[in-house]
């Protein structure tokens, strides 16, 4: 996907666009099924057999997705019309034979799924991700495409996409590689736009946003989005080089679609159900956030083990912590500064995720990067049989923001900060478009801050799993953290059940009470200190009756058998985050200087 604008400009003054260039077309008369019908000519071809494939993986996603399962009706023909062999190799793959050096592949797609990985097509709008919609023969990966979308002009659709346009509602691609990255929406979307200017030159932001709501709430949206641009923009310094000179946000944000958020090079798809005026302005404009960091972080700073990107098997990386977790840490301090957020909600709303890797027993099975490893089983990825995610796993992206945010407090402390070190790493790697591994940031680190804090940085908590001192790191910015150890822990979720039961939901926490009790996940309690339960009353508030260290009798049933179990209830360990004011405490005129350098808020 690198230095694509060059290419593309090389193949159109070569004249190279027609004999060299895959062609496709997609028709939706049968939208109301969920379904399209799809054609792709392959020319100039030197093989007798042609292996023509659907994708397994898509770009931004790290796990198999297996797009061919909703493909059907296939057929294939020659230059001249004739039927042509098909075979059936392996279930992602169509073997042609027989052509004449032209094969016309035709097929039926269905697709009902609106979010950054698979496609939807109904009468609201045929909204695609590409490798969930359009077959490719791997070896012509780098001829040029063309894809004609034959729009539904009753519907009054529209398209939108990072692709240039060649002419009415053809586009075209470099590459295989930027053709699987260029998802489309079309529909009866609307649109706002903007100017920024960056390295002397203006480039265009763009929001596409089919909805149901009213212009007025779309230009309240638009207003926060174009302050986020900005915001991300003066962490690097600079917008990057957009290939087409623009960068196009896709948002469906309609009761048909499923909440998600995925990065592409020059664009990124936004979904959810709620409309902006039910709560999805305030909901997704996080999304937002996270989503236009990748432009920079991902897209451009991008990891060596996802280039190139693979269509035929998953994807794995060991610097997702990185990649995503960054991002992660800039979501919401990007809002904040953005005045989105306010201090004290950016600041009270660190507390979920810092707790949910603080507390988790994950970190001693699995270091960040080791963590990064596990997205193809994780990220958006399905399995029918139990897993232990409860205890082995922590999400990159959660993992990645607590270490992204004690480095920025830890820079802040020798007068550097985590904004100067992501822009010299965008000036040696994302600006030059080099790809780069977990060494490289290590190195990045220690030219930046020194040898002894990037060794003692990467040697302590990416290498291993251990974890900073969060509260004298919080100390320097005014922020406290408190721990309640008088409230009692049961450690484990439970849910009540309406004929006066409860059932644990999930593993136990390894280490908690309930785990050291021999509790397991599926246990339905039936009574606790031989007093029934009442299915009137929530279990953590029964929970609260009781003080830390007393020793509950559990009765509960496994497998429709009658056991019981003594658990010793421990201290809450989860903290609260707070802005130190909150607590009646003044901060120091030193110490609110470090807070507003760091949020960029009075």
């Amino acid at each position: 996907m690198k230095k694509l604008l060059s290419l593309l400009f090389l193949i159109l003054l070569t004249g190279t666009l027609g004999a060299q260039t895959n062609t496709y077309s997609i028709s939706f008369e049968n939208a109301g099924h969920h379904e399209a019908e799809v054609k792709a000519t392959f020319q100039n071809l030197e093989q007798d057999t042609v292996g023509i494939r659907m994708s397994r993986t898509s770009p931004g996603r790290y796990a198999l997705h297996e797009f061919a399962k909703n493909v059907y009706n296939v057929s294939a023909t020659d230059s001249k019309g004739n039927l042509l062999n098909i075979t059936r190799p392996n279930p992602y793959q169509w073997n042609v034979s027989g052509h004449d050096g032209t094969i016309n592949m035709s097929y039926t797609l269905f697709a009902n799924r609106a979010d950054g990985t698979y496609s939807q097509i109904d009468e609201t709008h045929a909204h695609l991700n590409i490798p969930a919609t359009f077959m490719f023969v791997p070896e012509l990966s780098d001829r040029s495409i063309e894809v004609t979308y034959k729009v539904r002009e009753d519907l009054n659709w529209k398209v939108a996409t990072q692709m240039p346009k060649v002419s009415g509602n053809t586009y075209s691609a470099p590459n295989l590689q930027y053709f699987m990255d260029s998802p489309t929406e079309i529909s009866n979307y609307s649109l706002r736009e903007f100017e920024v200017a960056s390295n002397n030159k203006k480039q265009t932001i763009q929001f596409v946003l089919h909805h149901n709501g009213t212009e007025a709430d779309f230009d309240t949206y638009w207003e926060q989005v174009k302050k986020i641009v900005l915001a991300e923009k003066e962490v690097f310094g600079e917008l990057p080089n957009f290939d087409f000179g623009t960068y196009t946000f896709l948002a469906c944000y309609i009761p048909n679609a499923s909440g998600d958020g995925m990065e592409h090079r020059n664009s990124t798809i936004l979904t959810d159900r709620e409309g902006l005026a039910e709560g999805g302005m305030e909901g997704n404009i996080g999304t937002v956030s996270h989503e236009f960091f990748h432009a920079w972080n991902v897209e451009r700073i991008r990891p060596k083990s996802l280039e190139p990107f693979d269509f035929t098997e998953a994807n794995m990386s060991g610097e997702l912590w990185f990649a995503e977790g960054f991002t992660s840490y800039y979501t919401n301090l990007i809002l904040c500064r953005a005045g989105i957020i306010t201090p004290t909600g950016y600041i009270e709303g660190l507390t979920g995720t810092f707790n949910y890797v603080w507390n988790s027993p994950a970190r001693q099975f699995y270091n960040p990067i080791e963590m990064s490893y596990q997205a193809p089983f994780v990220d958006a990825a399905t399995s029918v049989d139990p897993v232990n995610r409860e205890n082995t796993f922590i999400s990159y992206y959660s993992y990645g923001s607590v270490l992204g945010l004690a480095l920025d407090l830890s820079l802040r402390q020798k007068n550097l900060n985590l904004d100067d070190y992501m822009k010299l790493v965008w000036e040696t790697y994302g600006k030059k478009e080099i790809p780069y591994t977990v060494e490289h940031l290590k190195n990045s680190l220690i030219q930046y801050a020194g040898k002894e804090f990037g060794n003692q940085f990467f040697d302590n908590y990416i290498y291993q799993g251990n974890m900073p001192d969060y509260n004298a790191l919080f100390t320097t910015m005014g922020v406290v953290m408190m721990q309640d150890e008088s409230r009692p822990y049961f450690g484990a979720t439970v849910s009540m059940k309406g004929n006066g039961t409860a059932v644990i939901d999930r593993n136990p926490t390894i280490g908690g009470p309930a785990y050291i009790a021999g509790l397991d996940y599926g246990d339905v309690i039936t009574a606790i200190n031989n007093m029934p339960m009442t299915k009137e009353q929530r279990f953590s508030d029964m929970i609260r009756q009781f003080k830390v260290g007393d020793v509950l009798q559990i009765s509960f049933q496994r497998h429709g058998t009658e056991k019981s179990a003594s658990v010793t209830l421990q201290g809450d360990p989860a903290y609260s985050i707070q802005l130190t004011e909150k607590q009646g405490q003044k901060p120091s005129k030193g110490v609110l200087a470090n807070r507003k350098a760091w949020l960029k808020t009075e």
